[in-house]
């Protein structure tokens, strides 16, 4: 499972498109790929969230919806595009603080799974896990 993310307009779909072969994938914006795809794009999880807390599902629900994609992952190919949400005002409206709270916690969870995390920064990319054996210094130590 790779982490594309970065803040919004900041080329993370480019990148995907560009970079990595995106051919075979199923792409999903706005939507959780169904239990077929064997390899899929995942793109627009903030809307998917909103429209679960619409539904008036609780973050528990949406987890277990995430985390079943996680455990289909680790046989498969995702690649999840993320959109940084967190930095900045916080929204007055409830629902738009509850949703940017979930997703925290969810991007969380993904980026403590994924394999490789890539930021996307205006187009340039930073690789921030999956790298190289010195990425995580403090566990190398010995």
């Amino acid at each position: 499972m790779q982490i594309i993310f970065g803040g919004a307009f900041n080329g993370k779909r480019q990148y995907v498109k560009e970079n990595l072969t995106v051919g075979d994938y199923c792409w999903c914006e706005g939507t959780l790929p169904d239990t077929s795809a064997e390899s899929a794009v995942i793109a627009g999880l903030e809307k998917w969230v909103e429209q679960q807390l619409l539904l008036k599902k609780s973050e528990v629900q949406i987890m277990q919806q995430i985390n079943e994609i996680c455990l289909r992952s680790t046989s498969s190919n995702y690649i999840w595009i993320l959109t940084d949400m967190n930095r900045g005002i916080v929204p007055m409206d409830a629902l738009e603080r509850q949703m940017r709270d979930v997703i925290g916690r969810i991007y969380q969870f993904l980026f403590k799974e994924a394999k490789g995390v890539t930021r996307i920064w205006y187009g340039i990319p930073q690789t921030i896990k999956g790298a190289d054996q010195d990425e995580n210094l403090y566990e190398n130590r010995g």
